[in-house]
């Protein structure tokens, strides 16, 4: 099972990015724990972030051939980007999409995510344990899809 972790704009500021709202961890930190959280269930994590809105699109389209699911973070995207929506619901792949913060408790323009309706589900404001929480529950996902199958 192949997993491609996105992460958005500013991610990679983390640890020095307001540390009120989004922690000390770096990405470094959360792509180190994710990666022995996929070993622990039985799949390979490719990681990749981007600042760019078409990079980021180009990425989930690549993942049409040889991935299993998406756990993104697109970030300030979450709130906009019809783009990766629409590439979201193009690829036809489980996507789980995941925040550090709360963003139903954040200012308004962070409350509503354009991208979680095309997406399997969301976890948000758990710091960088809600990719954990988000791998676990795609994993899950697929798991499910390939019995079904």
């Amino acid at each position: 099972m192949i997993i491609k972790v996105i992460n958005g704009p500013n991610l990679n500021l983390l640890g020095m990015r307001e540390p009120g709202v989004y922690g000390s961890f770096t990405l470094a930190d959360i792509e180190a724990a994710i990666k022995a959280l996929g070993e622990e269930l039985g799949c390979q994590l490719e990681f990749f972030q981007s600042n760019h809105e078409g990079e980021l699109v180009d990425c989930i389209q690549a993942c049409r051939d040889g991935v299993d699911g998406i756990l993104i973070n697109p970030a300030a995207y979450t709130h906009y980007s019809y783009a990766i929506r629409d590439a979201i619901a193009a690829v036809d792949l489980p996507v789980v999409e995941v925040h550090i913060s709360n963003i139903h408790q954040r200012e308004s323009f962070r409350q509503r995510s354009v991208t979680a309706p095309v997406c399997c589900g969301q976890v948000v404001g758990f710091g960088a344990d809600s990719y954990l929480l988000g791998l676990r529950g795609l994993v899950g996902i697929i798991r499910r899809r390939r019995k079904e199958a």
